[in-house]
Protein backbone atom coordinates (compact mmCIF):
# COMPACT_ATOMS: atom_id res chain seq x y z
CA UNK A 1 0.00 0.00 0.00
CA UNK A 2 2.47 2.28 1.25
CA UNK A 3 3.86 2.99 -2.64
CA UNK A 4 -0.16 3.55 -3.94
CA UNK A 5 -0.01 5.90 -1.08
CA UNK A 6 3.48 7.39 -1.92
CA UNK A 7 2.06 7.73 -5.99
CA UNK A 8 -1.02 9.59 -4.83
CA UNK A 9 0.66 12.17 -2.86
CA UNK A 10 2.69 12.51 -5.44
CA UNK A 11 -0.01 13.33 -8.20
CA UNK A 12 -1.86 15.27 -5.74
CA UNK A 13 1.24 17.56 -5.31
CA UNK A 14 1.81 17.97 -8.67
CA UNK A 15 -2.19 18.55 -9.78
CA UNK A 16 -1.58 21.05 -7.29
CA UNK A 17 1.54 22.76 -8.43
CA UNK A 18 0.07 23.16 -12.15
CA UNK A 19 -0.67 26.76 -13.43
CA UNK A 20 -2.64 26.35 -16.47
CA UNK A 21 -4.81 23.21 -18.17
CA UNK A 22 -2.24 21.75 -20.54
CA UNK A 23 0.01 20.90 -17.59
CA UNK A 24 -3.23 19.31 -16.28
CA UNK A 25 -3.51 17.62 -19.07
CA UNK A 26 0.06 15.84 -19.24
CA UNK A 27 -0.42 15.10 -15.61
CA UNK A 28 -3.64 13.37 -16.79
CA UNK A 29 -1.86 11.65 -19.77
CA UNK A 30 1.12 10.30 -16.99
CA UNK A 31 -1.21 8.98 -14.73
CA UNK A 32 -4.03 7.74 -16.33
CA UNK A 33 -2.81 7.22 -20.09
CA UNK A 34 -2.79 4.05 -21.68
CA UNK A 35 0.74 3.84 -20.42
CA UNK A 36 0.63 6.01 -17.16
CA UNK A 37 1.39 5.21 -13.80
CA UNK A 38 -2.16 4.39 -12.24
CA UNK A 39 -3.22 2.42 -15.85
CA UNK A 40 -0.09 0.16 -15.13
CA UNK A 41 -1.32 -0.95 -11.91
CA UNK A 42 -4.85 -1.57 -12.83
CA UNK A 43 -3.05 -4.16 -15.38
CA UNK A 44 -1.17 -5.80 -12.92
CA UNK A 45 -4.47 -6.75 -11.48
CA UNK A 46 -4.56 -9.69 -13.81
CA UNK A 47 -0.98 -11.52 -12.69
CA UNK A 48 -2.11 -11.34 -8.94
CA UNK A 49 -3.62 -14.03 -6.86
CA UNK A 50 -7.29 -13.93 -5.94
CA UNK A 51 -6.29 -13.01 -2.36
CA UNK A 52 -4.17 -9.80 -3.57
CA UNK A 53 -6.59 -8.70 -5.93
CA UNK A 54 -9.16 -8.57 -3.33
CA UNK A 55 -7.31 -5.75 -1.73
CA UNK A 56 -5.00 -4.13 -4.62
CA UNK A 57 -8.04 -3.61 -6.33
CA UNK A 58 -10.29 -1.29 -4.56
CA UNK A 59 -6.69 0.39 -3.40
CA UNK A 60 -5.89 1.31 -7.19
CA UNK A 61 -9.37 2.41 -8.24
CA UNK A 62 -9.99 4.25 -5.24
CA UNK A 63 -6.98 6.08 -6.57
CA UNK A 64 -7.73 6.28 -9.81
CA UNK A 65 -11.31 8.07 -8.46
CA UNK A 66 -9.38 10.57 -5.98
CA UNK A 67 -6.96 11.44 -8.97
CA UNK A 68 -9.40 12.10 -11.51
CA UNK A 69 -11.49 14.20 -8.93
CA UNK A 70 -8.49 16.34 -8.53
CA UNK A 71 -7.70 16.80 -11.97
CA UNK A 72 -11.29 18.15 -12.82
CA UNK A 73 -11.26 19.95 -9.31
CA UNK A 74 -7.79 22.11 -10.86
CA UNK A 75 -9.02 22.25 -13.85
CA UNK A 76 -12.02 24.15 -13.23
CA UNK A 77 -10.03 26.70 -11.03
CA UNK A 78 -7.55 27.36 -13.63
CA UNK A 79 -10.83 27.82 -16.15
CA UNK A 80 -11.59 30.03 -13.85
CA UNK A 81 -8.75 32.30 -12.83
CA UNK A 82 -7.92 31.77 -16.78
CA UNK A 83 -11.58 33.56 -17.48
CA UNK A 84 -11.29 36.17 -14.81
CA UNK A 85 -7.27 36.86 -16.13
CA UNK A 86 -9.59 37.44 -19.50
CA UNK A 87 -11.86 39.69 -18.18
CA UNK A 88 -9.36 41.81 -16.75
CA UNK A 89 -7.72 42.26 -20.02
CA UNK A 90 -10.46 42.68 -22.13
CA UNK A 91 -13.09 44.68 -20.53
CA UNK A 92 -15.36 46.83 -21.82
CA UNK A 93 -16.82 49.86 -20.16
CA UNK A 94 -20.29 49.96 -21.11
CA UNK A 95 -21.10 53.68 -20.04
CA UNK A 96 -18.59 55.29 -22.70
CA UNK A 97 -20.95 56.25 -25.44
CA UNK A 98 -21.40 54.53 -28.36
CA UNK A 99 -19.50 56.38 -31.59
CA UNK A 100 -21.54 57.51 -34.15
CA UNK A 101 -22.26 56.11 -37.70
CA UNK A 102 -19.97 57.64 -40.61
CA UNK A 103 -24.02 58.83 -41.83
CA UNK A 104 -24.07 60.67 -38.45
CA UNK A 105 -20.53 62.36 -38.05
CA UNK A 106 -19.92 63.55 -41.78
CA UNK A 107 -20.89 66.40 -43.41
CA UNK A 108 -21.96 67.89 -46.14
CA UNK A 109 -19.88 71.29 -47.23
CA UNK A 110 -22.14 74.58 -47.31
CA UNK A 111 -21.04 75.27 -50.83
CA UNK A 112 -22.06 71.52 -51.81
CA UNK A 113 -25.33 72.40 -49.67
CA UNK A 114 -26.30 75.54 -51.15
CA UNK A 115 -26.50 74.26 -54.74
CA UNK A 116 -28.77 72.00 -53.51
CA UNK A 117 -31.08 74.91 -52.61
CA UNK A 118 -30.48 76.58 -55.22
CA UNK A 119 -30.99 73.57 -57.64
CA UNK A 120 -34.53 72.47 -55.88
CA UNK A 121 -35.87 75.79 -55.93
CA UNK A 122 -34.91 76.67 -60.01
CA UNK A 123 -35.90 72.89 -60.92
CA UNK A 124 -39.55 73.80 -58.85
CA UNK A 125 -39.83 76.87 -61.70
CA UNK A 126 -38.88 74.62 -64.18
CA UNK A 127 -35.11 75.02 -64.99
CA UNK A 128 -33.08 72.24 -66.02
CA UNK A 129 -29.07 72.12 -64.54
CA UNK A 130 -26.40 73.18 -67.06
CA UNK A 131 -22.73 72.48 -66.55
CA UNK A 132 -19.26 73.51 -68.79
CA UNK A 133 -15.91 73.20 -69.05
CA UNK A 134 -13.78 74.69 -66.37
CA UNK A 135 -10.95 75.89 -69.79
CA UNK A 136 -12.51 77.91 -71.60
CA UNK A 137 -11.91 79.69 -75.00
CA UNK A 138 -11.01 83.22 -75.66
CA UNK A 139 -14.32 83.04 -77.79
CA UNK A 140 -16.63 81.51 -75.24
CA UNK A 141 -15.58 83.54 -72.31
CA UNK A 142 -15.76 86.86 -74.23
CA UNK A 143 -15.99 87.49 -77.65
CA UNK A 144 -19.80 85.53 -77.81
CA UNK A 145 -20.35 87.28 -74.55
CA UNK A 146 -20.07 90.66 -76.21
CA UNK A 147 -16.93 91.61 -74.80
CA UNK A 148 -14.82 94.11 -77.29
CA UNK A 149 -11.26 93.99 -77.95
CA UNK A 150 -9.27 95.76 -74.99
CA UNK A 151 -11.85 95.30 -72.31
CA UNK A 152 -10.32 95.41 -69.00
CA UNK A 153 -11.54 91.61 -67.82
CA UNK A 154 -9.39 90.30 -70.79
CA UNK A 155 -6.59 91.74 -69.08
CA UNK A 156 -3.97 89.80 -66.86
CA UNK A 157 -4.71 91.12 -63.84
CA UNK A 158 -8.31 89.78 -63.66
CA UNK A 159 -8.26 86.28 -65.98
CA UNK A 160 -5.96 83.09 -65.57
CA UNK A 161 -4.44 82.54 -68.68
CA UNK A 162 -2.70 79.64 -70.08
CA UNK A 163 0.53 79.62 -72.31
CA UNK A 164 -0.21 80.12 -75.69
CA UNK A 165 -0.84 76.70 -77.85
CA UNK A 166 1.19 76.47 -80.91
CA UNK A 167 -1.50 78.13 -83.01
CA UNK A 168 -0.65 81.36 -80.65
CA UNK A 169 -4.26 81.38 -78.53
CA UNK A 170 -4.37 81.19 -75.18
CA UNK A 171 -6.81 79.03 -73.38
CA UNK A 172 -8.16 80.63 -69.71
CA UNK A 173 -10.30 79.49 -66.79
CA UNK A 174 -13.52 80.76 -66.98
CA UNK A 175 -14.08 84.02 -64.80
CA UNK A 176 -17.76 83.50 -64.93
CA UNK A 177 -20.21 80.54 -65.96
CA UNK A 178 -21.58 82.63 -68.76
CA UNK A 179 -19.93 80.57 -71.43
CA UNK A 180 -22.22 77.48 -71.01
CA UNK A 181 -24.99 80.08 -71.74
CA UNK A 182 -23.19 80.36 -75.08
CA UNK A 183 -22.73 76.55 -75.54
CA UNK A 184 -26.26 75.92 -74.84
CA UNK A 185 -27.88 78.57 -76.96
CA UNK A 186 -25.49 76.60 -79.82
CA UNK A 187 -26.98 73.28 -78.91
CA UNK A 188 -30.45 73.66 -77.76
CA UNK A 189 -33.79 75.20 -79.37
CA UNK A 190 -35.61 77.82 -77.64
CA UNK A 191 -37.20 77.84 -75.26
CA UNK A 192 -34.59 77.52 -72.68
CA UNK A 193 -34.55 77.39 -69.07
CA UNK A 194 -31.38 76.79 -67.27
CA UNK A 195 -29.29 77.27 -64.49
CA UNK A 196 -25.16 77.23 -64.50
CA UNK A 197 -23.74 76.64 -60.82
CA UNK A 198 -20.39 75.71 -61.02
CA UNK A 199 -16.63 77.33 -60.40
CA UNK A 200 -15.05 80.31 -61.42
CA UNK A 201 -11.69 81.76 -61.12
CA UNK A 202 -10.47 85.22 -60.82
CA UNK A 203 -7.18 86.91 -59.74
CA UNK A 204 -8.64 88.37 -56.26
CA UNK A 205 -7.98 87.05 -52.78
CA UNK A 206 -9.39 88.64 -49.33
CA UNK A 207 -11.76 87.76 -46.48
CA UNK A 208 -14.92 88.19 -49.09
CA UNK A 209 -13.01 87.18 -52.40
CA UNK A 210 -11.24 84.09 -53.87
CA UNK A 211 -9.29 83.34 -56.79
CA UNK A 212 -11.48 80.26 -57.06
CA UNK A 213 -15.46 80.98 -56.27
CA UNK A 214 -18.79 79.48 -57.17
CA UNK A 215 -21.21 81.64 -58.85
CA UNK A 216 -24.81 80.51 -60.46
CA UNK A 217 -26.06 82.02 -63.76
CA UNK A 218 -29.66 81.82 -65.13
CA UNK A 219 -30.87 82.04 -68.90
CA UNK A 220 -34.34 81.97 -70.03
CA UNK A 221 -34.14 82.23 -73.92
CA UNK A 222 -38.32 82.52 -75.28
CA UNK A 223 -40.38 84.28 -77.90
CA UNK A 224 -42.18 86.10 -75.31
CA UNK A 225 -39.48 86.57 -72.10
CA UNK A 226 -39.16 89.95 -70.55
CA UNK A 227 -38.05 91.93 -67.75
CA UNK A 228 -41.65 91.44 -65.38
CA UNK A 229 -41.10 87.30 -65.61
CA UNK A 230 -37.48 87.90 -64.59
CA UNK A 231 -38.53 90.03 -61.82
CA UNK A 232 -40.69 87.17 -60.72
CA UNK A 233 -38.37 84.40 -61.03
CA UNK A 234 -35.85 86.34 -59.10
CA UNK A 235 -38.14 87.46 -56.00
CA UNK A 236 -39.23 83.84 -56.09
CA UNK A 237 -36.14 82.12 -55.25
CA UNK A 238 -35.19 84.61 -53.11
CA UNK A 239 -38.01 84.45 -50.85
CA UNK A 240 -37.26 80.46 -50.99
CA UNK A 241 -33.41 80.48 -50.71
CA UNK A 242 -33.86 83.32 -47.49
CA UNK A 243 -36.59 81.92 -46.28
CA UNK A 244 -38.98 85.02 -45.81
CA UNK A 245 -42.84 84.92 -46.76
CA UNK A 246 -42.41 88.43 -48.06
CA UNK A 247 -39.14 90.91 -49.66
CA UNK A 248 -38.64 93.68 -51.00
CA UNK A 249 -36.46 94.19 -54.40
CA UNK A 250 -34.93 97.17 -55.78
CA UNK A 251 -33.51 97.21 -59.30
CA UNK A 252 -30.89 99.63 -60.38
CA UNK A 253 -29.68 100.18 -63.61
CA UNK A 254 -26.21 98.62 -64.71
CA UNK A 255 -23.60 97.85 -67.09
CA UNK A 256 -23.02 94.39 -68.31
CA UNK A 257 -21.83 93.65 -71.76
CA UNK A 258 -23.93 90.75 -72.53
CA UNK A 259 -27.66 91.98 -71.31
CA UNK A 260 -29.21 95.39 -72.47
CA UNK A 261 -30.30 96.82 -69.89
CA UNK A 262 -28.67 95.83 -66.93
CA UNK A 263 -29.52 95.98 -63.83
CA UNK A 264 -28.06 95.08 -60.33
CA UNK A 265 -30.87 94.32 -57.62
CA UNK A 266 -30.85 94.79 -53.69
CA UNK A 267 -33.23 93.05 -51.54
CA UNK A 268 -34.52 94.50 -48.17
CA UNK A 269 -32.61 93.55 -44.83
CA UNK A 270 -32.03 94.84 -41.48
CA UNK A 271 -28.36 95.06 -40.54
CA UNK A 272 -29.00 96.31 -36.68
CA UNK A 273 -27.88 93.46 -35.29
CA UNK A 274 -25.30 91.22 -35.06
CA UNK A 275 -27.05 89.02 -38.22
CA UNK A 276 -28.29 90.42 -41.63
CA UNK A 277 -31.94 89.92 -41.69
CA UNK A 278 -33.65 89.33 -45.06
CA UNK A 279 -37.62 90.45 -45.98
CA UNK A 280 -37.18 93.03 -42.64
CA UNK A 281 -35.82 96.41 -42.18
CA UNK A 282 -34.83 99.72 -43.96
CA UNK A 283 -31.49 98.69 -45.32
CA UNK A 284 -30.69 97.40 -48.67
CA UNK A 285 -27.80 94.64 -49.84
CA UNK A 286 -26.51 93.94 -53.31
CA UNK A 287 -27.26 90.51 -54.08
CA UNK A 288 -26.68 89.74 -58.00
CA UNK A 289 -26.76 91.09 -61.55
CA UNK A 290 -29.58 90.73 -63.86
CA UNK A 291 -30.92 92.09 -67.45
CA UNK A 292 -32.18 91.24 -70.55
CA UNK A 293 -30.03 89.33 -73.01
CA UNK A 294 -27.76 91.38 -75.47
CA UNK A 295 -29.06 91.18 -79.07
CA UNK A 296 -25.63 90.70 -80.13
CA UNK A 297 -25.10 87.85 -77.87
CA UNK A 298 -28.16 85.98 -79.45
CA UNK A 299 -26.85 86.76 -82.95
CA UNK A 300 -23.72 84.98 -82.02
CA UNK A 301 -25.60 81.91 -81.13
CA UNK A 302 -27.39 81.81 -84.46
CA UNK A 303 -30.80 83.23 -82.69
CA UNK A 304 -32.71 86.07 -84.57
CA UNK A 305 -33.13 89.00 -81.64
CA UNK A 306 -36.08 89.90 -84.16
CA UNK A 307 -37.70 86.80 -83.21
CA UNK A 308 -36.07 85.71 -79.74
CA UNK A 309 -35.98 87.48 -76.90
CA UNK A 310 -34.11 86.51 -73.02
CA UNK A 311 -33.12 87.08 -69.50
CA UNK A 312 -30.31 85.94 -67.46
CA UNK A 313 -28.70 86.97 -63.99
CA UNK A 314 -26.03 85.65 -62.18
CA UNK A 315 -24.72 85.58 -58.08
CA UNK A 316 -21.91 84.32 -56.25
CA UNK A 317 -22.72 81.06 -54.18
CA UNK A 318 -20.04 81.91 -51.60
CA UNK A 319 -21.13 85.17 -50.95
CA UNK A 320 -25.42 84.09 -50.68
CA UNK A 321 -23.92 81.08 -48.69
CA UNK A 322 -21.78 83.51 -46.23
CA UNK A 323 -25.11 85.80 -45.86
CA UNK A 324 -27.98 82.75 -45.48
CA UNK A 325 -25.59 81.09 -42.76
CA UNK A 326 -23.28 83.59 -40.97
CA UNK A 327 -19.79 82.83 -41.96
CA UNK A 328 -17.55 85.99 -41.96
CA UNK A 329 -14.84 84.99 -43.84
CA UNK A 330 -14.82 83.75 -47.58
CA UNK A 331 -11.73 82.05 -46.91
CA UNK A 332 -12.65 79.09 -44.43
CA UNK A 333 -14.06 77.68 -47.32
CA UNK A 334 -11.39 76.29 -48.65
CA UNK A 335 -8.77 75.54 -45.65
CA UNK A 336 -10.39 72.19 -44.98
CA UNK A 337 -10.67 72.86 -40.99
CA UNK A 338 -12.61 69.61 -39.95
CA UNK A 339 -13.41 71.98 -37.03
CA UNK A 340 -15.06 74.64 -39.32
CA UNK A 341 -16.44 71.69 -41.43
CA UNK A 342 -18.54 70.31 -38.10
CA UNK A 343 -19.65 73.75 -37.17
CA UNK A 344 -20.71 74.97 -40.73
CA UNK A 345 -21.74 71.76 -42.40
CA UNK A 346 -24.68 69.54 -42.96
CA UNK A 347 -25.54 66.03 -42.16
CA UNK A 348 -25.44 64.07 -45.69
CA UNK A 349 -28.89 62.84 -45.19
CA UNK A 350 -30.58 66.38 -44.96
CA UNK A 351 -31.17 66.88 -48.08
CA UNK A 352 -33.19 70.57 -49.15
CA UNK A 353 -36.49 70.11 -50.41
CA UNK A 354 -39.40 73.26 -50.63
CA UNK A 355 -41.30 70.87 -48.82
CA UNK A 356 -39.53 69.84 -46.29
CA UNK A 357 -37.48 72.80 -45.81
CA UNK A 358 -34.20 74.01 -47.38
CA UNK A 359 -31.56 74.40 -43.82
CA UNK A 360 -33.37 71.74 -42.33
Amino acid sequence: MSDIAELEQTLLAEIAAATDEPAIEAIRIAALGKKGSISEKLKSLGSMSPEERQTQGPAINGLKTRVTEALTARRAELRDVAITARLETEKLDVTLPVRASPAERGRIHPISQVIDEITAIFADMGFAIAEGPDIETDYYNFTALNFPEGHPAREMHDTFFFNPDEKGERKLLRTHTSPVQIRTMETQKPPIRIVIPGKTYRMDSDATHSPMFHQVEGLVIDKTANIANMKWVLEEFCKAFFEVPSLKMRFRPSFFPFTEPSMEVDIQCDRSGTEVKFGEGNDWMEILGCGMVHPNVLRFCGLDPDEYQGFAWGMGIDRIAMLKYGMPDLRAFFDADVRWLQHYGFRPLDMPTLFGGLSV
